[in-house]
């Protein structure tokens, strides 16, 4: 190379193809792995984009070898090379984007340096197993992952506990493998501390794939039911539900609104496009005008007491 030329800047792509079918990849994804010179990826993905790889340098990684994948990936790209990175459903949730980052950063990286970074987003397994059983997630709702390969099992069992509590919809990610079979049975255990046990669960495994399977069962039910790897488990919430085998999570709308001959009409005390009356205004001067104390309203509500204490001084202040 003579001295007066520059090095080429190296690119990472960091590529989520969604569930695996082509037809629910993004054409941004299909576009970064046409524009690579090198694909790396878990061997699982790189199957699934078999049919895109012709001509390309492929790099296959077993399934514990994240950071060596993200390795790979900085190597190439400084040597001014385009790399697509892939990940099964998005790059940022469970996938790559995070432990490339960790190694771009240790590795002195910045953005404006010789490697460009772009997150390519896709449709994570949380969104492509809600859309085959229904609208599960149609009201709040969170993904905790059971893997304790790199996360201690207490804080794992926190967030169980956690978001049992506060009645979120609950995606299950790593579920079980061959060593891990009990985890499954501790978060139905933890679940159920606040779930009822008919509470709609549904398990997708290989969304979108040739050995797709879908099976809807109850939270009691749900340690018994085949449950692997490549498995998702969705549990409902405290107002889930399964009609025609769809599962539904309602948004809420029932709280406002009652529906007469198809007709709706805001229920008494509620107006249309303006907060519950048992909204956070509405909720505030209901409290303080209870009487109540902080010790009695944590009780009735299950929040904590020194909040409560805190919303009612603020009225004193006042």
């Amino acid at each position: 190379m003579k001295e007066t030329e520059v090095a080429a800047r190296g690119k990472i792509f960091l590529v989520g193809i969604g569930p695996g079918s082509e037809a629910h990849m993004s054409a941004r994804a299909r576009q970064a792995i046409a524009e690579a010179d090198t694909v790396i990826g878990y061997v699982t993905y790189v199957r699934l984009v078999a049919p895109l790889l012709e001509g390309k340098e492929v790099i296959r990684k077993s399934m514990t070898e994240e950071l060596d994948r993200a390795v790979e990936a900085l190597e190439r790209a400084r040597q001014g090379k385009t790399v697509a990175l892939i990940s099964s459903g998005d790059a940022g949730v469970y996938g790559m984007a995070g432990p490339t980052f960790e190694v771009l950063f240790a590795a002195g990286w910045q953005p404006e340096g010789d490697v460009a970074v772009e997150i390519v987003p896709g449709a994570s397994a949380i969104n492509a197993c809600a859309a085959l059983v229904g609208a599960p997630l149609t009201h709040d709702f969170c993904a905790i992952s059971l893997s304790d390969l790199l996360t201690p099992w207490p804080v794992i069992a926190r967030r169980l506990e956690a978001a049992a509590a506060a009645d979120f919809v609950v995606a299950l990610y790593n579920p079980k493998s061959g060593r891990r079979t009990r985890h499954i049975v501790e978060a139905q255990r933890l679940l159920l501390r606040h779930r009822a046990p008919d509470t709609p669960v549904a398990i997708v495994k290989s969304a979108y794939r040739p050995k797709q399977r879908i099976e809807l069962t109850t939270l009691e039910r749900m340690a018994e039911a085949e449950i692997g790897m490549l498995s998702t488990v969705l549990v409902g919430n405290s107002r889930t539900f399964v009609r025609h085998g769809l599962m539904v999570t309602p948004r809420g709308y029932g709280e406002k609104y009652v529906f007469d001959e198809g007709e709706r009409q805001a229920r008494a005390g509620e107006q249309a496009g303006r907060s519950l009356s048992s909204g956070l205004e509405g909720w505030l001067r209901e409290i303080r005008a209870s009487g109540e104390s902080p010790a009695s309203l944590a009780r009735r509500y299950a929040l904590p007491e020194d909040y409560l204490a805190a919303l009612l001084a603020e009225e004193s202040d006042g």
